[in-house]
């Protein structure tokens, strides 16, 4: 007996909620690893840290929203909340791979390769384990094409981001790859959703009386708030806000900007003159100044 699935009970609420959070999240981690680029080498594997766990938290609570629309007609859902849970740390830790990969190796072919890769493939292992620790009276069934077709829009998703993330600069640009992310994470959960299928066990009547958000809002509110709290990390950071002083002049002007390699840091130039001249200057500039004739 097949199971009549609707996955839009609380119409495009859910949908838009879900792509929302798969937003935020991959701004957060985004910028988290530009600003890794603009940082000591002790404090940037901080801040990839932070942005991998920044998006893993976005894509698996944009999973679970939008899985609060999901509902079988004929019976009931629960979660198994191990298995759900574990989701979320392989997102964190396969999206942390891509994200170290990229973050020390720049914009290699090979590092954007690699590290796409692995963080699509983590989206995806997201996904699928996610929807392995649903409970109901039935068998999942997933159509193979369609499967293949959600991993790919992950893997290209994933690898044009974290280009993006290293490649260019601004905040704009910034912002318009995690929307790019957020409609690449929402287009691969539901693409993957049209693949189920659920066969129900022979013994299953009637109809489901639980709410399916019931047993999932309690499992949101953790990494809700984490998301919360790294944005406002981000948002209070100097250089996220203010923008990387190390490419303008050093008076602070802004009037030169200096091109260098993502990720290699400037050499700070002090001025020889002025209130922050470097006393180093003056004796150099005594040695080499000759004497002044006497009249």
């Amino acid at each position: 007996m097949q199971g009549t699935i609707d996955g839009f009970s609380y119409g495009m609420v859910t949908p838009a909620a879900a792509f929302l959070m798969a937003c935020l999240g991959a701004a957060l981690g985004l910028r988290c690893t530009t600003r890794s680029l603009r940082t000591e080498r002790s404090f940037k594997a901080v801040w990839l840290a932070l942005g991998a766990t920044s998006i893993g938290s976005g894509i698996w609570t944009m999973h679970f929203i939008a899985m609060t629309g999901f509902s079988v007609d004929e019976v009931p859902i629960g979660y198994d909340v191990p298995i759900t849970f574990a989701s979320l740390a392989v997102a964190i830790v396969m999206v942390g791979i891509g994200i170290f990969i990229v973050g020390y190796q720049g914009t290699t072919w090979m590092a954007m390769v690699t590290g796409g890769t692995i963080t699509g493939l983590g989206v995806a292992t997201m996904h699928y384990l996610g929807m392995a620790g649903m409970r109901l009276r039935g068998q999942f069934e997933y159509d193979t094409f369609t499967v293949a077709l959600s991993v790919v829009i992950a893997v290209v998703a994933a690898t044009v981001a974290l280009w993006a993330a290293v490649s260019i600069r601004g905040f704009l640009p910034s912002l318009g790859a995690s929307v790019v992310m957020g409609v690449a994470v929402s287009g691969m959960h539901y693409t993957g959703m049209a693949a189920l299928s659920v066969h129900l066990h022979p013994a299953v009547t009637g109809n489901a009386a639980d709410s399916p958000t019931a047993p999932l809002v309690p499992l949101l509110i953790g990494p809700g708030c984490f998301l919360l709290l790294a944005a406002v990390v981000v948002m209070f950071d100097p250089l996220m806000v203010m923008g990387d002083p190390d490419r303008t002049d050093p008076a602070g002007h802004g009037a030169h900007r200096i091109d260098r390699a993502p990720g290699i840091p400037v050499q700070r130039q002090v001025p020889r003159t002025g209130a922050y001249a470097n006393p180093a200057s003056f004796r150099s500039q005594r040695q080499h100044t000759p004497p002044s004739r006497e009249r």
